[in-house]
């Protein structure tokens, strides 16, 4: 019987690959699709693939109903992803949703025993603390959509995770690269946004920038392959050819290689452990001349370093650096603050909310509250104080 996908975020650029992925093959079949707006595209998707159900923003339910061809059930409200999985029974979820809609369908998708294949970063950036020990009590595989955590992924079939002396993640350094600190601080949008080797969104792309993208991802290695902060580095590698390496305790160094194209890490992550064909170009590393790396230093540490510190304390401080540097990016974006801006007040925010949880620790306590003590509520708690503590700026 081939492998029956629910894909979340199914109308989103992740979700488009995915279903090109599973067009291609006859041992995967799509059951459940998930969007919130794009109801137009979700139908046309519907009709292509006859899955059992999808899920809509209540808004769309009529318009989309319409559109669906005969059998598909639909699901709308808050909990429609959720319930998405519950009625279809997965074998493998694709969670490539953004926030706390994906991160409340990857507990019931673990609840119900299915394969998580996950692309969004919220859902271990702010909750890793709940997710992976609910994974691991329920027996549920987590696998890597990201092609950098793809690619420490298969780094790490070359040894046991006790060999491992450092896994790296590499960066392209962003559309501001080449500027020193100084001229990269006084950044305009447009120059933040002019990333020299790919179109992304906006948020993504002002993360590339800063390399706030890297400290997010940081904090998913660590929940996904059980490390600590000061076994993950990042370097700035231009060309984006190297999207991880991992350098064992006898000095060897694997590292994954291919063309910046998101159905690799896809089919890896719905077919995981086999390596299924993907079309596309081979790698030509005699064309490409040369791969270059350096250290991520000045501007570019600080956030691998806010990354750390959110590691280390734990609880909350993950939904706290994720949703000040949403904020954040968005107040640069509508021209509230300059780009330089961004990182400080990330740091300012994670480092008032230490100062708070500092003060309903128990007399005597070093450390913050232990991680199995965090739940749902406090997280969504921690993510709005850090929100509003960005916009009082």
């Amino acid at each position: 019987m081939p492998t029956r996908i629910a894909i979340l975020g199914s109308t989103g650029s992740i979700g488009r690959q995915a279903l090109a992925v599973i067009e291609a093959r006859d041992d995967l079949t799509v059951c459940a699709l998930g969007a919130r707006d794009s109801w137009q595209l979700l139908g046309e998707q519907a009709v292509a693939h006859r899955p059992q159900a999808v899920a809509i923003a209540e808004p769309h339910r009529d318009d989309l109903a319409e559109a669906l061809p005969p059998g598909t059930k639909i699901v709308c409200g808050e909990d429609a992803m959720s319930e998405l999985i519950a009625a279809t029974e997965p074998d493998v979820v694709l969670t490539a949703v953004v926030g706390a809609v994906g991160l409340s369908a990857t507990l019931t998708a673990i609840e119900h025993g299915c394969t998580l294949a996950l692309a969004n970063k919220e859902t271990l950036v702010c909750a890793g603390s709940i997710v992976i020990p609910a994974a691991r009590a329920a027996g549920v595989v987590v696998l890597p959509v990201d092609s950098e955590h793809s690619g420490l992924l298969q780094c790490m079939a070359s040894g046991r995770r006790e060999e491992i002396r450092r896994a790296i993640i590499t960066s392209s350094g962003g559309a501001l690269r080449d500027l020193d600190d100084q001229a990269a601080a006084e950044a305009t949008v447009e120059q933040a946004l002019a990333h020299p080797n790919w179109a992304m969104g906006p948020k993504i792309t002002i993360d590339s920038a800063t390399l706030m993208n890297k400290a997010l991802e940081v904090i998913e290695a660590h929940w996904l392959f059980d490390l600590p902060a000061e076994q993950i580095d990042v370097v700035i590698h231009p060309q984006s050819i190297v999207h991880a390496m991992v350098e064992f305790q006898d000095g060897s160094t694997m590292a994954q290689l291919a063309r910046p194209d998101m159905r690799g890490p896809i089919a890896y992550a719905l077919q995981y452990p086999h390596r299924p064909a993907v079309e596309g170009d081979p790698l030509d590393l005699a064309g490409i001349g040369e791969l270059t790396f350096r250290p991520a230093e000045g501007r570019f540490a600080r956030p691998v370093e806010l990354a750390a510190r959110a590691i280390r304390d734990g609880g909350a401080a993950g939904a706290v650096l994720n949703a000040a540097n949403e904020a954040a990016v968005e107040a640069f974006l509508g021209g509230r603050i300059r780009f330089g801006r961004i990182v400080e007040l990330v740091e300012a925010a994670l480092h008032r909310w230490d100062a708070t949880t500092a003060r309903k620790k128990p007399t005597g306590s070093e450390n913050p509250p232990a991680d199995d003590r965090v739940t749902l509520e406090a997280l969504l708690d921690a993510d709005a104080w850090a929100r509003e503590e960005i916009n009082k700026q």
